[in-house]
């Protein structure tokens, strides 16, 4: 078998990736700009509501509510916008694109829902200590607006892999439980005048929302760190590599995410023999298209023949994964 030239050596190098998908499909967020779009605006009404509710009933817990749905404002600014900059084409500078704009959004948005629980919790500890008279009525039908808007929309866009668009579902569902719970105490305290019922059920807000905050900002350090996905196993990708016909060695394996949504691989390839140019571009297209079934999007592939020499210190050997 022909050797490859050092010219082939190269361009081989430099194109191991193969080009079909596009800039739509790379950057495909599955739910609609303007459907986030609507989400902020009917946000906006339930704010309304919810502050001007919780002034006439005076709850802390249906005002907690409004604080929580406020970060939610901000929430679905953030993502729409990141959603619109997510979709840009990459530049000379910005080679992978915008997609990070959207875990920025969502650390941004984590920090804030842990900084209003501890606001909440702060509102409660006064309440306890000194109960004050809550009109159960009013509570009821301010929670009712934001029960069924929350519903609405984050129920219709609940399937969405995209951590923006999951830590904005997760705004809204944590709304829609926090304002189930304030129809609940509305209805207790109508009944039995039991006024406490309002800041344990602020407690309860607030604990619900530091938890979703504390695994939304988990998830995008992770990302950002370049942690491997944790839905995708290091060792598993290598011996899938390895299975490909024509590869004897896979080593320097690196995985990590672009976005929640988006997931990119680098590592090196022993091929079997000598192979000439297109029949190392043939075995990069059959790993490419395992990869694409692993959602590993982008994939950086070089080549090595077995006269190839390289260090046992690389980052992912092959015995090593094998071994852990």
């Amino acid at each position: 078998m022909a050797r490859v030239s050092l010219g082939e050596r190269i361009e081989t190098m430099t194109h191991t990736h193969d080009h079909h998908h596009h800039d739509g499909e790379l950057f495909h967020t599955h739910v609609p700009a303007d459907r986030m779009r609507l989400a902020f605006f009917v946000t906006i009404g339930i704010l309304v509501v919810e502050i001007v509710g919780a002034i006439v009933s005076n709850s802390l817990a249906l005002l907690s509510d409004a604080g929580h749905v406020l970060t939610d404002v901000a929430a679905m600014g953030l993502a729409w916008y990141a959603m619109i900059q997510s979709q840009r084409a990459p530049t000379n500078r910005m080679t992978f694109g915008y997609h990070r704009t959207g875990i920025m959004a969502a650390m941004f948005n984590s920090v804030t829902l842990i900084l209003m629980a501890v606001v909440i919790l702060w509102q409660a500890v006064s309440r306890f200590a000194h109960p004050e008279h809550v009109h159960g009525t009013a509570m009821f039908v301010s929670a009712a607006v934001g029960l069924t808007a929350n519903l609405w929309m984050g129920l219709g866009m609940r399937g969405s892999k995209n951590l923006n668009v999951k830590g904005a579902v997760m705004h809204m569902l944590g709304d829609a439980a926090a304002s189930a719970a304030v129809i609940v105490g509305g209805v207790i305290i109508v009944i039995t005048q039991f006024y406490l019922i309002d800041p344990l059920l602020s407690v309860l807000i607030a604990l619900l929302v530091a938890y979703s905050a504390v695994r939304l900002l988990q998830q995008a350090v992770s990302i950002l760190m370049e942690s491997t996905p944790t839905n995708i196993e290091l060792p598993r990708i290598a011996n899938l590599l390895m299975q490909t016909q024509g590869v004897i060695g896979v080593h320097d394996l690196h995985i990590w995410s672009l976005a929640s949504d988006t997931h990119a691989l680098s590592c090196h390839v022993v091929l079997e023999g000598n192979p000439t140019l297109q029949e190392s571009q043939a075995i990069v297209r059959k790993m490419e298209e395992t990869l694409r079934h692993e959602n590993i999007q982008h994939a950086t592939i070089q080549t090595e023949d077995t006269d190839h020499l390289h260090d046992d210190s690389l980052l992912c050997h092959m015995g090593e994964l094998a071994g852990h």
